[in-house]
């Protein structure tokens, strides 16, 4: 039975925290695991990735995407904010830029953003839904990324079309495929050419993922013999129970299920490998926070350190306390879940 009736346009972050709040009147609350771990406070360890989200704008709608981006959104980051990253980089020693979004390729500050950390001698990310790359617009797109030597994350929910396009709409498998295409033809995870195309699996309904390397070796057999594409590394991700997927969950009655399967599944040793500790999360207006999943329900950077990149200090925010929720669980849960796949064996 649902705990609310979330509509479309989708709840307020507000109204979604109140709902994962009732989950912790009725579940054991989050901090109270951590604390049964020994990992409260939780503390972040350093800063290895800055991972900046430079908006919502993206060409596709996907059923489960918790940023709810889309075509019609307007968020999108601004020249002052990606050069104020970027005098980040260049002044501290953050090796790795993660770029995401929405499709973040399609923000005008994109490039600026992979020019400028690459010449500081930085690792550049981009996660890609591979769609975009098709784009007319995008045309040059796949030969940038290469020459840059840019890692390629690409999300794609399975390696059959039915699976994938219900989450992601139809047609999205067979474009995801000519993508793929693309990016293998352009050297990326042939031997010896150094470029990075990894792939992202997240289930298409309320349960867990199953073991990542059993299901990195079914879409590596698969897709080779279907398509021919060849990948260096597949991560899996949990859903989490935040915008959209939050919403599928309510509608779908699978809301109290699927929480009581993320708690139930809790593991100290994934809490302790979760990405917030070795990650700042930039918003594509320059705010800070530590995940890109607390970014989105308007969870800033809480504990006394700065909270907006512009007046970023790195000694305040290195070894910063967490701000967690009830959504945490989804990253503690099995094996964890985060941007690079499992935390824990």
């Amino acid at each position: 039975m649902s705990l609310v009736s979330l509509r479309h346009p989708l709840a307020s972050t507000s109204e979604q925290l109140r709902v994962l709040g009732q989950s912790a009147a009725r579940r054991k609350p989050f901090v109270q695991a951590l604390v049964e771990s020994q990992l409260h406070p939780l503390r972040a360890t350093g800063i290895q990735t800055l991972q900046v989200n430079v908006g919502k704008l993206c060409n596709q709608t996907c059923h489960h995407c918790h940023v709810d981006a889309g075509p019609d959104r307007r968020e999108v980051m601004s020249r002052e904010t990606a050069a104020a990253c970027l005098r980040i980089l260049d002044e501290g020693d953050i090796p790795t830029l993660d770029i995401t979004g929405g499709a973040p390729e399609l923000n005008p500050q994109f490039r600026y953003l992979v020019d400028g950390a690459r010449a500081l001698g930085r690792h550049v990310i981009d996660r890609c839904n591979l769609t975009v790359l098709l784009l007319p617009s995008q045309a040059d797109l796949v030969d940038f990324l290469a020459l840059r030597q840019v890692e390629v994350i690409c999300s794609l929910p399975y390696f059959l079309a039915d699976q994938t396009d219900a989450q992601r709409g139809a047609g999205v498998f067979d474009k995801s495929v000519e993508a793929l295409r693309l990016l293998n033809a352009a050297g990326y995870s042939r031997p010896g050419s150094g470029l990075l195309l990894n792939l992202v699996y997240n289930p298409v309904g309320a349960f867990l993922p199953p073991a990542q390397r059993a299901i990195e070796a079914d879409f590596r057999r698969e897709l080779a013999r279907r398509h021919g594409i060849v990948f260096n590394s597949l991560y899996t991700i949990t859903n989490m129970p935040i915008s959209r997927f939050l919403e599928f969950l309510l509608r779908s009655g699978n809301y109290d299920r699927y929480m009581d399967r993320l708690v139930n599944a809790y593991n100290p040793a994934a809490a302790a490998g979760v990405m917030c500790r070795t990650m700042l999360s930039v918003g594509w207006d320059g705010q800070l926070y530590d995940c890109d999943f607390n970014q989105m329900l308007d969870l800033p950077v809480n504990s006394g350190a700065p909270t907006h990149i512009r007046d970023f200090r790195a000694a305040d925010l290195r070894a910063r306390s967490i701000t967690t929720g009830e959504h945490c669980y989804g990253c503690t849960a099995g094996a964890g879940s985060s941007c690079g796949g499992v935390t824990a064996a």
